[in-house]
């Protein structure tokens, strides 16, 4: 009877330690994977900072009719689940209807793919590569009001 008890009390004391070095292990494991989280995103922050300037240059080729003023850049950056880093901004200080999005690829340190809203995608149209449909300009302009008609053709400068 008493080699079952030390018996017994050995076992606990043995899966009491056991148990703790698990614990103390996995709450390591996270702190070092909090720590690399972390550092993962300061260098996604690092390398957004570095290009934007690209997305601005990026920006400016789309933008033929020179309607960009100003680029703002939102602070948040993200690391999609592809590894990717997103960053958004907009132009002109419109937020709502000047938006874009542009994914940096981390290995590559270059722009990956962008992103717009469609007010912006339709700021950057060459309409002189319609010459042959210009119906697709004419029912464009029809969806808009009469303010955003005149809005859009002085942006695309056919206005002043």
């Amino acid at each position: 009877m008493k080699n079952t008890i030390k018996l017994l009390a050995v076992l606990f004391v043995v899966i009491l330690v056991a148990v703790t070095s698990l614990i103390v292990q996995v709450k390591h494991i996270q702190s070092n994977n909090a720590v690399k989280e972390k550092s993962d995103q300061a260098k996604a922050e690092e390398l957004a900072e570095k290009m934007k300037p690209k997305v601005e240059e990026h920006l400016h080729k789309r933008d033929i009719h020179k309607f960009i003023k100003t680029i703002t850049f939102e602070k948040d950056v993200t690391i999609n689940p592809m590894g990717d880093i997103i960053i958004d901004g907009y132009i002109n200080n419109e937020p709502e209807k000047y938006g874009f999005s542009a994914s940096l690829q981390y290995r590559a340190k270059k722009i990956g793919s962008m992103s717009y809203d469609p007010e912006l995608s339709y700021r950057f149209k060459d309409w002189d590569k319609f010459k042959d449909e210009p119906e697709l300009k004419e029912n464009y302009l029809k969806r808009l009001s009469e303010k955003e008609r005149e809005q859009y053709l002085k942006d695309i400068g056919e206005k002043e």
